[in-house]
């Protein structure tokens, strides 16, 4: 079962934001509509001023998923071009402002070294709403060359992500920037943002590491997929149930502290990738789902949580058991999803 490449499109964006070009692909109108001062996220229903902080807009289309407009971008540049900086809104079918700032973190220490410094890392305001996003602050990066710096919104059913990052010597104007796009964004519907804060971690309770079985699940193929029952958006305290190595790199598997029995998630990149172990009903078991982009895999049912061995076989494109997905429900921006039966 191979990985969605989405993820290696966002990570290269994100952290490297190369210079954008002012170049338009002919199904952006479907992604955004631009107005004479702001841009919008169509169906999204979420604005930014063209200008904005110091940062002006340059180019604007969708990173994957094209004509769907489920994956949406946004690039913005200083006058001089030193700093640059990037919105996302997007439509993870597991959506986690608090998840994705978790990510987004180990990703950025992992790309910018050691001598990377988190100074910010709370809840902020969002549109002049408190805790409505969280917002994040890493000086020294890349060897002292660079701040970078970001905010993460979750409204609706759409997360928004940005991206600012210049040279250290213009930290005020990268955080102006950032604290700017955080300040200006406008949404249609004002109550349709989550309240979020970091994710907070605890110890685990021990957990049964031993290998699981699937087995069919007869109401997989023509039932859309239920929310993961797991708080989210930093609501309770998570913890580390174990570890997953893989041939890309090692991923956490989280649970909610102080529950033996509740959903174990394991995030795999900082664009929504979850793999997602839910409890099965009357406790038999615990289901398989994998959340992208606009999608979700629907699998069988594990007698048991399977064992950070399996998870790694299972990201690896490795498991027989989990060759094929059951069925996938792919969700549009207006809300739809259509289930497909494999």
């Amino acid at each position: 079962m191979p990985m969605p490449k989405r993820a290696l499109i966002m990570v290269s964006a994100a952290l490297c934001l190369a210079v954008p070009s002012l170049a338009r692909a002919a199904d952006d109108a479907e992604a955004w509509t631009p107005t004479e001062t702001a841009i919008r996220a169509t169906t999204a229903g979420i604005s930014l001023p063209q200008t904005i902080g110091g940062l002006s807009l340059t180019k604007s289309g969708e990173a994957s998923n094209g004509g769907r407009a489920v994956d949406n971008y946004a690039q913005f540049l200083s006058d001089d071009g030193a700093i640059q900086a990037t919105l996302y809104v997007y439509l993870p079918t597991y959506a986690d402002a608090s998840l994705a700032a978790y990510m987004t973190d180990k990703a950025i220490m992992e790309r910018f070294g050691s001598r990377t410094r988190r100074t910010a890392y709370a809840s902020a305001p969002v549109a002049g709403k408190a805790d409505s996003a969280i917002r994040a602050v890493y000086d020294d990066a890349a060897d002292g060359e660079l701040t970078t710096a970001a905010g993460f919104v979750h409204a609706g059913r759409w997360i928004v992500k940005i991206r600012v990052t210049g040279p250290t010597e213009r930290r005020a104007d990268v955080l102006a920037g950032l604290d700017g796009m955080l300040a200006g964004l406008a949404l249609d519907d004002p109550a349709s943002l989550h309240r979020t804060g970091p994710a907070r971690f605890d110890a685990c309770p021990a957990a049964d590491m031993r290998d699981a079985q699937l087995t069919k699940d007869a109401a997989t193929p023509t039932t859309i997929p239920q929310e993961v029952r797991i708080p989210r958006d930093g609501k309770d305290i998570l913890c580390v149930r174990g570890s997953v190595t893989t041939a890309d790199g090692s991923y956490d598997m989280l649970q909610q502290a102080g529950r033996s029995d509740g959903a174990i998630i394991v995030p795999v990149d900082d664009s929504g990738t979850v793999l997602a172990f839910d409890p099965a009903a009357a406790g038999k078991g615990y289901k398989l789902s994998i959340h992208m982009v606009g999608q979700t895999d629907l699998y069988g049912v594990y007698d048991r949580v399977p064992s950070p061995r399996q998870i790694a076989a299972i990201l690896d494109g490795k498991d027989p058991q989990t060759a094929q997905a059951e069925a996938t429900a792919a969700y549009a921006a207006n809300g739809a999803v259509t289930m497909v039966r494999h």
